[in-house]
């Protein structure tokens, strides 16, 4: 499973409150949680964000209510991968569970910058900053956990019968 996409990057502490402010979460429209993604920490996100980019953040990403319309959120702008110095546990599981790739990876996390060029292979747990020609390593996923990215999340795994 590899990713390659433009690093948006952000700090410590971004919580599921500016991931997707609670006035939107009277809706399931993944449509509109993308257009509202980040709207209260970044306003231009959604006119920056493109398909296969990558979240750069600090420490305790996704921290603060449990909700999973934020990893939707993300997931829905078009945003392949998250890598964190460290995720909230809540947020690590739902984004897991909603099919969205995060990878807890302090070095990269640090050293990334907005704008870089990464390419991430979840399967060997390789991180390259093309841009900079640094290499990071992370524990690759599980096999079990790159099924149920693969397969677009839990439900859908099991609705498949491929999560015995």
């Amino acid at each position: 499973m590899k990713m390659t996409g433009k690093v948006l990057k952000y700090g410590d502490h971004v919580d599921t409150d500016v991931i997707i402010p609670a006035r939107y979460l009277n809706t399931s429209s993944r449509t509109e949680l993308a257009a509202h993604c980040m709207e209260d920490l970044d306003k231009s996100f959604v006119t920056r964000v493109k398909t296969g980019d990558i979240i750069v953040a600090g420490q305790n990403f996704g921290c603060g209510s449990s909700r999973e319309h934020a990893p939707i959120a993300i997931q829905a702008s078009g945003i392949s991968l998250v890598i964190a110095k460290s995720f909230a546990r809540i947020f690590y599981r739902n984004a897991i569970n909603i099919g969205l790739a995060i990878v807890e990876c302090p070095e990269a996390a640090e050293d990334l910058a907005e704008g870089d060029q990464v390419e991430a292979d979840l399967d060997s747990g390789i991180i390259r900053n093309l841009t900079a020609g640094a290499e990071y390593h992370t524990a690759p996923f599980p096999p079990f956990i790159q099924q149920i990215i693969q397969n677009g999340g839990l439900v859908a795994s099991i609705a498949n019968g491929s999560l015995k």
